[in-house]
């Protein structure tokens, strides 16, 4: 336990949590995919990614993320090349922005001392690469993902590669999400949890409930300093 009662290293999820990905729902409008595929694509990844999981195999973001886009272009009329559209898209995926939020609440964050590393189910590198472009490099001391023990987040494994890297207990460390499954998931791995909540959507009453509700980063990091506290178990939120 840090000696303020905070946790000391915040986990970031990655994909909708740090970055926006609406650029691609232009990108896969422009190649003929209907306007609603950005969502039934995403959600697709992460059910076939964690249902792999679940039945013990694995495959990485990318390639689930390929098999994804290939059937939805091939059952779209419009699209000429559904392996060029997939291949688009994927492309896409380091240059993608950030959240509005985002830049100021990490900048915050790492100002009121803490330790901020990220955890995707896809590509570190990636990440690293929209971290670098944003100009917030020197925020983060590392970028994770979990390739290196096969098991997509919500897997308790995933989260422990986590905290086995920044080397301090579980409870010192707290995922940042706007995911409910990925707050669950932490939740039941030992790992404080901190919701971020953009939207008006209710958090659902069947996961492990978040311990900090925050509207955006810089909501989050005046909670976190003005309260003082840990969030480890009890909503404070």
């Amino acid at each position: 336990m840090s000696g303020d009662g905070r946790p000391r290293v915040l986990v970031f999820d990655v994909n909708e949590t740090l970055t926006d990905l609406s650029p691609l729902a232009r990108l896969m409008a422009r190649a003929g995919l209907p306007q609603e595929s950005l969502p039934a694509w995403f959600a697709g990844v992460l059910r076939d990614g964690i249902a792999l999981s679940l039945a013990g195999g694995h495959a990485s973001f990318g390639d689930v993320a390929r098999d994804g886009l290939r059937t939805l272009a091939a059952s779209a009329r419009g699209v000429a090349d559904p392996e060029e559209t997939a291949e688009d898209v994927l492309a896409a995926l380091p240059r993608l922005p950030l959240q509005p939020d985002v830049p100021d609440g990490v900048r915050a964050l790492r100002a009121a001392g803490y330790r901020l590393v990220t955890l995707t189910n896809g590509s570190a590198g990636t990440t690293r690469a929209v971290i670098e472009r944003a100009g917030l490099t020197d925020c983060f001391e590392t970028h994770l993902d979990v390739e290196a023990v096969g098991r997509w987040k919500p897997a308790r494994e995933a989260y422990a590669h986590a905290v086995a890297a920044v080397g301090v207990p579980a409870d010192e460390v707290a995922l940042v999400s706007i995911h409910p499954w990925d707050i669950d998931g932490a939740a039941r791995a030992g790992l404080a949890t901190a919701w971020v909540r953009r939207t008006p959507e209710p958090y659902p009453v069947t996961c492990l409930p978040a311990a900090i509700e925050a509207t955006s980063l810089p909501d989050l990091a005046e909670r976190l300093v003005a309260q003082g506290q840990l969030i480890d178990g009890e909503g404070i939120g």
